[in-house]
């Protein structure tokens, strides 16, 4: 029975919080470039003499989708799209962090940023000079036109990398980072299309199919919490007896 109790309690845990990873993911259906959150449940004794029949469920919710979003078209220079695997690379506390997202924006002072955050190219962070045209070519060159002048000329490359899913999670900003800490090599093999963005790749579907088998689960422990309850009530009143 208590070994029960700490396996039913654990469980019903992780499905709770299973249920809050899903309606993270549910919540960010409509966010571009945003990569879908995992739910990885593995089994863990319990530590202590004495304990070893008790086992509990420890959830992992550090694992991102691989999965694509579904492009559009939007015709805008600064809007790109990752085609196949890939990332953009963003500044983030001293080093870099990772996103799928491509709306970038022009500052004042012509840093090319993302969601507030500078993007990375070849040489740091990407500042434009004056232009009055700007394209995005599919290896990642930014190439603009001058004021007065009529040829483009290329002025710096998005920085570009490539890493396997699971390599990789995410940071406490929703950007996506490796596993061990380390910045990944840019590649060179990342094709772009500009004037498109990517959406969510998350699978409202799947999420809400997800959520209901999490419920019913939550249920089930609820009713083996009751079970555990009532053998230990009946072991109770064998010893008074």
């Amino acid at each position: 029975m208590d070994a029960l109790i700490y396996t039913v309690m654990s469980s019903a845990e992780r499905a709770l919080k299973a249920q809050q990873v899903h309606a993270n993911n549910l919540a960010n259906l409509d966010t571009g470039g945003f990569r879908a959150d995992l739910e990885l449940a593995t089994s863990q004794a319990v530590g202590g003499y004495g304990y070893d029949s008790r086992h509990m469920s420890r959830l992992q919710a550090n694992a991102v989708s691989g999965g694509e979003g579904v492009m559009r078209q939007t015709g805008r220079d600064l809007d790109v799209a990752i085609v196949g695997d890939g990332l953009f690379a963003v500044e983030w506390q001293g080093g870099e962090a990772y996103t799928r997202s491509g709306n970038f924006s022009v500052d004042g002072e012509g840093a090319l940023t993302v969601n507030g955050r500078p993007v990375l190219g070849d040489g740091g962070p990407i500042v434009l000079p004056p232009y009055t045209s700007l394209s995005i070519g599919v290896d990642g060159t930014l190439s603009i036109l001058p004021p007065g002048q009529n040829d483009m000329q290329p002025v710096d490359r998005l920085r570009l990398v490539r890493g396997e899913a699971a390599e990789l999670t995410k940071n406490e900003a929703g950007l996506i980072v490796a596993r061990d800490g380390a910045e990944l090599p840019a590649d060179d093999t990342v094709t772009l299309r500009s004037g498109h963005l990517e959406g969510s790749n998350v699978s409202a579907i799947g999420e809400m199919v997800a959520t209901m088998n999490l419920n019913r689960d939550f249920e089930i422990q609820m009713r083996l919490y009751k079970a555990a309850d009532d053998m230990a009530e009946a072991g109770n009143r064998l010893m008074r007896d």
